[in-house]
């Protein structure tokens, strides 16, 4: 049971706009809190919903550098002479993207600073996980990385072990490169292979500065084309396992729901019900492993009308433990806005897609390509935690 959930929200941060036709396109948020809002979710007795402020430089210059936070507020005046990965067509320079940006971060923190307090259990801002930026440059749609952020103002009020999940279809690059050398940070990242997808890191070798903080990274990087099963067949050999040996004193997760089957931007075939078991995974090993302290963010996800919506609202939903039932029909009123929107994508009419959660637990007998990926990860990393890479009770 949750005992209180912040939801942090403004329609302030559909700023973050990167114009045209860019997948990264701030309607997904707005859809989503319109679908939360028609079907009751943000009217849940131990539900408040906060407005952010912008992150300031103290807060930013935790992970950036304060020349590439200069580059990001002058680009907008001359974005020919940005660089910093700025101005590209991953990231385009947009009016007031300091602002933007550090109204995420804000968001972010804030989500943070409530769990931290003990003013709630759980914490969600859906328009944060921007986990691909790095310390001096942006990166794979992302120009602060809101995560890394928010970690770093937690190991500043005195956090020991943090542990990090990232859901999301791409590697969560920007937050391992941030804490690569730092055990008191754990970054754990289920991805597809990084053979076939952006950003080309996360393979399961990659575990953590060998000097400073080895077995503080753990990668899982999944075939093209795995399925819910698959998804979480892999998730529960890995993921809990060597967080529960960490021991973490707060949970920060990437929710990103790229990794639907009908994403444009990647290849793996989750249903939303398998993207709904995996919020209900990590709320649960919130509460088994750090007393419920749960910080879930958004991140990738490009299908605009099918996908983000429902998924996000499942989270915000999962977070304030009075989850939504699979079949819960779509309200009629949220379906004509997407339609009088002009948009493409036909509205679902259920919170569903019909998706079988169901999986069979992990054993080092069986041979399939999701199999030979969790043997990779768990021989690479479990050995860091004590753990047994060939035994399935570990």
């Amino acid at each position: 049971m949750s005992d209180s959930v912040a939801v942090v929200w403004d329609d302030a941060l559909l700023g973050y706009t990167m114009g045209g036709d860019h997948p990264m396109h701030p309607l997904r948020l707005e859809l989503t809190m319109g679908l939360a809002q028609s079907l009751g979710v943000l009217d849940r007795p131990r539900l408040e919903v906060l407005r952010p402020t912008p992150a300031d430089v103290d807060l930013l210059t935790l992970v950036h550098d304060p020349a590439y936070l200069e580059a990001v507020r002058r680009a907008p005046d001359d974005p020919a002479a940005a660089g910093h990965g700025l101005g590209t067509a991953d990231n385009p320079v947009f009016p007031g993207m300091y602002d933007a940006a550090a109204l995420i971060t804000g968001g972010s923190v804030l989500a943070a600073q409530q769990v931290h307090s003990g003013r709630a259990q759980h914490a969600v801002n859906i328009s944060g996980g921007l986990h691909h930026a790095m310390r001096d440059a942006a990166s794979g749609f992302c120009v602060f990385n809101d995560a890394a952020v928010a970690i770093a103002w937690l190991l500043r009020q005195g956090y020991e072990r943090i542990a990090y999940v990232d859901l999301d279809v791409h590697h969560g690059d920007g937050v391992q490169a941030a804490f690569y050398d730092d055990p008191r940070v754990l970054t754990v990242s289920v991805h597809q292979t990084p053979l076939t997808l952006f950003p080309g890191t996360g393979y399961p070798e990659e575990t953590g500065d060998p000097e400073k903080a080895l077995g503080s990274a753990v990668n899982l990087a999944l075939p093209n084309g795995t399925d819910d099963a698959g998804w979480l067949r892999a998730f529960h050999a890995v993921v809990p396992s060597v967080v529960r040996a960490f021991a973490p004193q707060i949970l920060v997760t990437q929710c990103g729901c790229d990794a639907h089957h009908e994403d444009p931007l990647a290849d793996l075939g989750l249903t939303v019900d398998g993207q709904r078991a995996s919020y209900r995974a990590v709320h649960d090993l919130a509460h088994e492993v750090c007393e419920g302290r749960w910080i879930a963010l958004g991140g990738g996800g490009y299908g605009l009308v099918r996908c983000v919506p429902r998924a996000w609202t499942h989270l915000i939903a999962e977070a304030s433990g009075d989850r939504l039932a699979p079949h819960t029909e779509i309200p009629q009123s949220w379906r004509d806005d997407v339609r009088r929107r002009g948009l493409r994508a036909e509205p679902p009419d259920s919170m569903t897609e019909g998706g079988w959660t169901g999986f069979s637990r992990w054993d080092p007998f069986t041979e399939n390509r999701v199999d030979r990926a969790i043997l990779r990860t768990r021989t690479a990393a479990f050995p860091y935690f004590g753990l047994d890479p060939d035994d399935p009770r570990d």
